[in-house]
């Protein structure tokens, strides 16, 4: 094992940046401790199975949770955080998390072990992480974070490494409380601000393939061609929709999902099922959604701040349903 511990600049943790020949799949799964963040861990670790994909396990805490009242000594932060021992808030979620890849993701083998240290202001902790490499440059890194408020912390991550996906619970521990890390906020927050495709887990079941919705926009198309590439990392199924506002809208929503179909098959995929129902978009894409693993919808590529202010189907379908949604946005580099 080696340790890194500058007292200024913390060098890239390995694998966050590639070189540009090497195209890296790499998702970001934010753990609170809940089942739900548990859940989409283990749908993360079937779409992060192959060696061109790596997986960060995040927790982020407030500053200064406590420890100096606790009387953590400095030195500790130089040291291997999950050999601390302390029952600091994350360590054991992290912990847990890393026991259920390395038996998900079948991580057999040798894997060289490496530490990195961040110097945090106003905390003696400051931001730490373990990453672990095999042979086949395949990384696992788990990261324990200081951050002024969680949602926070999970945007600054992804601005410092550059993430194709985040992955994050509806926990039900997000209610408000004195001590709780989490909120409801935090998961619009993120799907809202983070300039990558965003999953929020809820009831995540796998199994049930994933329900592309399409508009026939070409950032509908994008979309679609993304997320049937992330289909295919897990082996699951694809099924299509689109929603006619009226009998009018009927042709259309039906040339949405032909085309959809015919991009998905030029790729060498195959599409299970399409749906061309009358009515509401959020109603109708909540309905069929519950049959399915994970519901995907496009980013309007309106701005965060009217998506916040004016609201689009892909944010009033994951504020209201009761399952799994996937924002997806083209990557920015």
């Amino acid at each position: 094992m080696t340790q890194r511990t500058p007292d200024t600049e913390e060098p890239a943790e390995p694998g966050a940046v590639s070189a540009p020949e090497e195209k890296r799949f790499r998702i970001l799964v934010c753990i609170d401790g809940s089942e739900e963040s548990y859940r989409g861990l283990r749908y993360a670790a079937r779409l992060g199975g192959g060696v061109d994909a790596d997986i960060c396990l995040l927790y982020v805490r407030p500053v200064d949770q406590g420890l100096r009242s606790g009387g953590l000594q400095v030195r500790v932060a130089r040291e291997n955080m999950l050999n601390w021992g302390l029952e600091l808030p994350g360590i054991k979620h992290l912990e847990k998390g890393r026991d259920m890849l390395m038996r998900l993701a079948s991580m057999e083998g040798d894997w060289d072990e490496e530490t990195i240290h961040r110097d945090v202001q106003g905390d003696p902790l400051g931001d730490n992480a373990t990453v672990y490499t095999n042979a086949q440059g395949k990384r696992l890194i788990l990261k324990l974070k200081v951050a002024s408020d969680i949602a926070s912390g999970i945007l600054e991550q992804w601005d410092q490494f550059k993430y194709d996906l985040i992955v994050l619970g509806a926990s039900a521990n997000w209610a408000p409380a004195p001590l709780s890390l989490w909120d409801p906020a935090v998961a619009e927050k993120v799907a809202l601000y983070a300039p990558c495709s965003v999953l929020v887990a809820r009831e995540l079941e796998e199994g049930h393939g994933h329900l592309i919705c399409t508009d026939g926009s070409e950032r509908a198309q994008r979309a679609v061609e993304i997320d049937a590439n992330i289909a295919a990392r897990c082996n699951c199924s694809i099924s299509l929709m689109s929603v006619a506002l009226d009998q009018e809208s009927l042709p259309e929503a039906q040339r949405n999902v032909a085309e959809a179909r015919k991009l998905i098959e030029s790729m060498g995929f195959e599409v299970k099922d399409s749906y061309t129902p009358v009515g509401s978009p959020i109603d109708e894409i909540i309905e069929q959604g519950q049959h399915f693993s994970l519901i995907v919808l496009s980013d309007t590529g309106k701005s965060a701040l009217k998506r916040f202010f004016l609201g689009s189907v892909a944010v009033k379908v994951l504020e209201k349903a009761n399952h799994s949604v996937m924002i997806v946005r083209e990557t920015e580099s």
